[in-house]
């Protein structure tokens, strides 16, 4: 078993201003793959979400529409109104709103809906899993009633993968972080936690905001808290593994001249 004084020295080099070459090499790539990955998911957030209430933007109405729903119209109107509203042409919208309206009937749509569907979102609705396929009229017919937000299959899917996946990225975001010099103890410790506490305060709000939308807030507060936290221990990473020791380099070349 280690002594006290052995931890002492293992801990005094095994720090990031100090790892080898080959260690930061391995971190780097890390580091910048999972930066681009936290952009890349905000962009889809932006695009998905944060067309919600038709806007650009997110904002506490797209996750309410999101997960509590817009109870007032349906999922379809919502989506033809927002995220999809560029995909056909202003007379195309207004006519599906309009059936949607009317009842959404059989009918109708094999006369005058289905071909509209067809041509503007088949290719997409009908080769990408997650997307439903509303070329089928059952499909869309469940979409065209009344929207009460997410439902608890997908809800229950979305959340399972989230709490694996996203835990994952934060326990090595968190072990590379660990290895920071210049923090208190505590102070890191509570960053290297703070992730997976915003992380579950996320995944429950979305959950709650289902039941109540007045828990849309939540949902952004978590969002905000695990991407703050993340930056943060990335971008000190990067500086201690590359900056600081150039830094400390200039300073002790400076010291030896005085």
């Amino acid at each position: 078993m280690a002594t006290v004084k052995e931890d002492q020295h293992i801990n005094s080099w095994i720090n990031l201003p100090s790892v080898s070459m080959s260690i930061k090499a391995l971190f780097t790539g890390y580091i910048l793959v999972v930066g681009i990955g936290l952009l890349m998911a905000g962009a889809q957030i932006i695009l998905t979400h944060g067309m919600a209430d038709g806007k650009l933007g997110v904002s506490v109405d797209d996750i309410v529409y999101s997960y509590y729903g817009n109870r007032s119209g349906s999922k379809l109107e919502a989506k033809l109104n927002g995220s999809m509203k560029d995909k056909a042409t202003t007379q195309e919208n207004i006519k599906i709103i309009k059936w949607i309206t009317n009842g959404s009937d059989e009918h109708t749509w094999n006369e005058s809906i289905s071909p509209i569907v067809q041509n503007k979102c088949a290719r997409c609705h009908t080769s990408i899993p997650s997307l439903p396929n509303i070329t089928q009229y059952k499909v869309i017919k469940e979409l065209a009633e009344v929207d009460l937000g997410a439902d608890v299959t997908s809800l229950t899917r979305i959340s399972h993968i989230h709490l694996f996946g996203i835990a994952f990225i934060f326990f090595f975001v968190g072990f590379i972080f660990s290895f920071a010099v210049g923090f208190n103890k505590w102070v890191k410790a509570i960053l290297i936690f703070t992730p997976f506490a915003f992380l579950l305060i996320d995944v429950s709000a979305w959950w709650l905001t289902r039941l109540d939308p007045a828990f849309a807030w939540l949902v952004i507060i978590g969002g905000f808290g695990y991407t703050l936290a993340s930056t943060i221990m990335l971008t000190t990473s990067l500086y201690q593994m590359w900056i600081m020791p150039c830094r400390k380099k200039i300073c002790d070349e400076n010291a030896w001249s005085d």
